[in-house]
C-alpha cells in the first residue's frame, strides 16, 4: 500500500483536542472529492472525517465535485487524474484566472510576447487591414481596439464586458480602465462557477487543521479548469484542423490553441462553430466499439451503472461517517466484536471463512443483482468491485445494523455504505438501483441471452445492439445457422438447463461417471464432485467432477475415454468440448508464459457434456407404443475434468471454492508469494520453476488421499485451510 505523504496528518488529528470544529467551518465549500492516490486506506478515512465534521459536503464520485483535494503537486498529475475521472474538461482561459504555477513571474526584460497576461487585454483583429480613423467613425470597432474588462461595474454605471451579450460586445465602444485589484476571499468561501473545478492540494487541510483557521487556496491551488459536456472532443495542443466561428465569415481559428484564444469574443466564437467530428470506428475492433457505444448511449446515467448521476440541482450524497458525539459517547461499544480478519484488514477472501448461509443475505442478493448488471454492461472493473465486496459481506458472522459496520469491513466503500443505507431505511427493503434493473427492457433481454449455455456478456451484447434480437424466437428464426453447436444447445434446452439439481442427482450422475472410469482403467481412479455441490448448496445449477488416478500414465487421455463409453449406454447426449490440453503438455503444469491463448485459470483436460438420465417409466418395455415414449428426463449440464495425482490438491481446491475465493487464490500467489497458482499446479514467476506443494517428488511424502493433498496446497502457500463449505465467497 502507497505511503501517505501528507506529513503528519495523524498527529494533528490526534491531537485536535485544542479546537473544535465550529472553529473550522467548511460548509460553504463546494462539493469535495479527495483524491485516494498516493494516500494510505486509513490516511484516507482520517481525511474524509475531519473534513465531514468540519461541515464539508463531500463526495464519493469526482464528477459530482467542483473542488478535488489529492495528495499531489504538478498540473500534469492533476489534469491525469481529472481524466481518469472520466470527465470532460479544459484548461480555463488565464485572463479569469490567477496564477497557479510554481515557475517564476517573467521579467521585465523578457519580449512582450513572453510576459504574464494581463486582466486588460487586446484580441486579435477580425479583419486583416487595420482601422485608419477610430475617432471619426460610428461603427462597431474591429476586435482589436475590444478590450476586455473583468471587475465590477464601476462608479459611472458602465457595465463590464464580461456581463454584456455577445452582441452588446461588438456595438459597444471601447472602455479604457485600469484593473481594479479583486477583494481578498472571505475565510471559508469559496466561490466557482457551475462548470469549474479546482484541484488544490492536501497541504491545505493539513495547515488549516493545524492552525485552526482557514488557509488561503491561492497558495494551494494546483489546477484549475473548465468543465465540458460529457464525450465533448477536446482539442489536442498538437492539433492543427480549422473550423468555420460564424457563419458568412471566412475566418478560421487553429482549434488547438486554445491557450492563444484572446478573450471572451474569440472563446465564443470557438465554441459556436466546434463541432466534433462523428466518431470512426477501425475496422478490426470496429464491430464491438461500436456495440459498446450503443450499450454506454442505453445505460449511461443510470442509477445501476458506474455513470449515475443525480439531476443538476440535487445535492450530492453525504458521507457516511461516525460523528464526534458519536465517538465521544461510546455508540461503537453496543457493536459486537469484529472478527480477526476485520481488525488485521485480511484483503484476500481466500485468508477467511465464508459460511454458507450469512445473516446478511437479504443485502447481498441485491447486491448480486448490481453485479450482474455490471457485467451485461461491460463494466469489468465494478463487477470485480462488487464481488470483493459481496464476498466481505458474506464473510461477516452479524447481521448489519449500521454503516459504520460495513465501512469497517475490506473492500467495503462508502458506495456500498450507502447502498445498505438505502436498502435498510427503504419501507420495501429495495434498492432504487436494483428496481431499475429489473424495470430495464433490455437488461431484460440481455439477462436472458447471457443465461444461454455457451452465450457470454459479450455475445448477449452483440445478440441485442448488432442482430438486434429481442427474443429466443428471433434467434431461431434470424439466427439459428449463425450459432456455434454449443450456442444451439444451449437455445434447444433453455429452459432445462435453468432447472436445478438436487443433492441426490448429482450424487446419482457421478456414481454412474465413476463407474464407468474404473470401467476403463481400474478401481483406483477417484471421483471427486466439487462445485457448490462440495461447498454445502442444497441445488446446483451443473455437475462439476474430477477424475484422477495415483499414476501419472493412467490420466493421460483418460476424459475421451470416459466419454466413448458413457456415450455407448445414451448417458450423454451431446459433447460439446473436448479438451486434451493437459495431455498434449505431457500433464506438465502450465508454463508460466503459456503459449496457450486465453489459457485462464483452467488448463486441464475436460469435457463439458449435455446429460439425461436414461432410467424412466416404460424403458425396457417390448411393446411397440411404450418404445415410442420420449425420454422425459430434463438435460443436465456436466462438466467432467481430468487431473493428474501430481497436482490433484490444486485442481481440487480451485474447483472447490467460491468465484472469488478462486481470484484471491490467484492473486494471494501473486502479490504475497511471487507465485502464479493454476488448477495444473503452482510455478514460481520470476524461475517458472514448478512448485511441489503436495509432496509429489518424494515417495515417501507423496500424498495417497486427495484431501491431503488439498490441505497441503493451502499449507504450502501460508493460508489456514478453509473447509469447502466456508468457501462460499458468492
Amino acid at each position: 500500500m502507497a505511503k501517505s505523504a501528507i506529513g503528519g496528518f495523524d498527529e494533528i488529528v490526534k491531537n485536535r483536542a485544542h479546537f473544535s470544529c465550529s472553529d473550522l467551518d467548511l460548509s460553504s465549500l463546494p462539493t469535495v472529492y479527495v483524491l485516494p492516490a498516493r494516500i494510505a486506506l486509513n490516511d484516507l478515512h482520517g481525511i474524509e472525517n475531519e473534513l465531514t465534521r468540519c461541515g464539508a459536503p463531500l463526495t464519493y464520485d469526482i464528477r459530482e465535485a467542483r473542488l478535488v483535494l489529492g495528495n499531489i503537486t504538478k498540473p500534469r498529475r492533476a489534469k491525469f487524474e481529472l481524466q481518469a475521472g472520466k470527465l470532460c474538461f479544459r484548461d480555463i482561459n488565464p485572463l479569469s484566472q490567477s496564477t497557479t504555477s510554481s515557475s517564476p513571474p517573467a521579467t521585465s526584460t523578457e519580449p512582450a510576447s513572453e510576459q504574464p497576461l494581463k486582466k486588460r487585454r487586446k484580441i486579435k483583429e477580425l479583419d486583416t487591414q487595420p482601422a485608419t480613423n477610430e475617432s471619426t467613425t460610428t461603427e462597431p470597432q474591429d476586435a482589436s481596439t475590444v478590450c476586455l474588462e473583468t471587475e465590477a461595474e464601476d462608479s459611472d454605471g458602465v457595465k463590464p464586458l464580461s456581463q454584456l451579450s455577445l452582441s452588446q460586445i461588438l456595438t459597444s465602444p471601447a472602455i479604457d480602465s485600469s484593473p481594479v485589484p479583486e477583494p481578498p476571499p472571505s475565510p471559508g468561501a469559496l466561490t466557482l462557477s457551475p462548470n469549474q473545478i479546482k484541484v488544490v492540494n492536501l497541504k491545505w487541510m493539513e495547515d488549516s487543521l493545524r492552525l485552526a483557521k482557514f488557509q488561503d487556496f491561492q497558495d494551494y491551488t494546483v489546477y484549475e479548469a473548465e468543465l465540458l459536456p460529457p464525450d465533448t472532443a477536446v482539442p489536442t495542443p498538437n492539433s492543427t484542423e480549422t473550423a468555420p466561428v460564424e457563419s458568412g465569415t471566412n475566418e478560421t481559428i487553429n482549434k488547438g490553441r486554445y491557450r492563444e484564444f484572446k478573450g471572451i469574443i474569440d472563446r465564443a466564437k470557438a465554441e459556436a462553430g466546434f463541432k466534433p467530428k462523428p466518431r470512426v470506428y477501425s475496422s478490426k475492433t470496429g464491430k464491438r466499439e461500436r456495440i459498446l457505444d450503443a450499450a454506454k448511449r442505453d445505460f449511461s446515467g443510470r442509477s445501476f451503472t458506474s455513470t449515475a448521476s443525480k439531476g443538476p440541482h440535487s445535492q450530492p450524497p453525504h458521507l457516511l461517517h461516525q460523528s464526534t458525539s458519536e465517538y465521544e459517547e461510546g455508540v461503537t461499544d453496543s457493536l459486537p466484536p469484529m472478527p480477526d480478519w476485520v481488525l488485521q484488514n485480511k484483503v484476500y477472501s481466500c485468508e477467511r471463512s465464508t459460511p454458507l448461509n450469512s445473516p446478511n443475505d437479504a443485502f447481498i442478493a441485491q447486491l448480486k443483482e448490481i453485479r450482474l448488471a455490471r457485467l451485461l454492461t461491460d463494466d469489468e472493473i465494478g463487477v470485480r468491485a462488487y464481488s470483493t465486496s459481496i464476498a466481505s459481506l458474506a464473510a461477516y458472522p452479524y447481521a448489519i445494523r449500521s454503516t459504520a459496520e460495513v465501512l469497517a469491513l475490506p473492500g467495503c466503500d462508502h458506495k456500498i455504505a450507502h447502498l445498505f443505507h438505502e436498502w435498510q431505511t427503504s419501507p420495501d427493503h429495495c434498492i432504487q438501483a436494483v428496481k431499475d434493473i429489473r424495470d430495464d427492457p433490455a437488461l431484460k433481454v440481455l439477462r436472458m441471452f447471457y443465461e444461454i449455455w455457451g452465450v457470454g456478456a459479450v455475445t448477449a451484447r452483440e445478440f441485442y445492439y448488432d442482430r438486434q434480437w429481442r427474443d429466443l424466437d428471433d434467434i431461431v428464426e434470424f439466427g439459428w445457422n449463425s450459432l456455434s453447436r454449443v450456442q444451439q444447445i444451449g437455445v434447444k434446452y433453455y429452459e432445462e438447463f435453468l432447472l436445478k439439481l438436487l443433492r441426490a442427482e448429482v450424487e446419482s450422475i457421478a456414481e454412474i461417471v465413476k463407474r464407468h472410469a474404473q470401467s476403463v482403467v481400474d478401481v483406483r481412479v477417484e471421483c471427486i464432485i466439487v462445485g457448490g455441490y462440495r461447498r454445502g448448496k442444497a441445488e446446483s445449477g451443473d455437475v462439476d467432477l474430477i477424475l484422477s488416478h495415483p499414476e501419472q500414465s493412467a490420466t493421460a487421455g483418460l476424459v475421451d475415454k470416459v466419454v466413448r463409453s458413457l456415450e455407448t449406454e445414451g448417458w450423454i447426449t451431446h459433447t460439446l468440448t473436448l479438451n486434451l490440453t493437459n495431455t498434449r503438455r505431457g500433464q506438465e503444469t502450465l508454463p508460466y508464459v503459456s503459449l496457450t491463448k486465453g489459457a485462464g485459470f483452467d488448463t486441464l483436460d475436460k469435457a463439458l457434456v449435455v446429460w439425461q438420465n436414461q432410467a424412466f417409466a416404460g424403458q425396457g418395455s417390448t411393446d411397440k407404443q411404450s418404445k415410442q415414449v420420449k425420454n422425459p428426463n430434463p438435460h443436465r449440464r456436466v462438466d467432467i475434468i481430468i487431473s493428474p495425482w501430481r497436482t490433484v490438491g490444486c485442481a481440487v481446491a480451485g474447483w472447490t471454492s467460491g468465484t472469488t475465493f478462486q481470484r484471491d487464490l490467484r492473486r494471494y500467489a501473486k502479490r504475497v508469494k511471487g507465485w502464479k497458482f493454476d488448477s495444473s499446479g503452482v510455478r514460481e514467476r520470476g524461475s517458472g520453476r514448478w512448485i511441489d506443494l503436495e509432496g509429489w517428488m518424494d515417495p515417501k511424502t507423496r500424498c495417497t488421499d486427495w484431501k491431503e493433498a488439498e490441505r497441503r496446497v493451502f499449507e504450502g502457500m501460508g493460508l489456514d485451510y478453509r473447509e469447502p463449505w466456508d468457501r462460499n465467497t458468492g
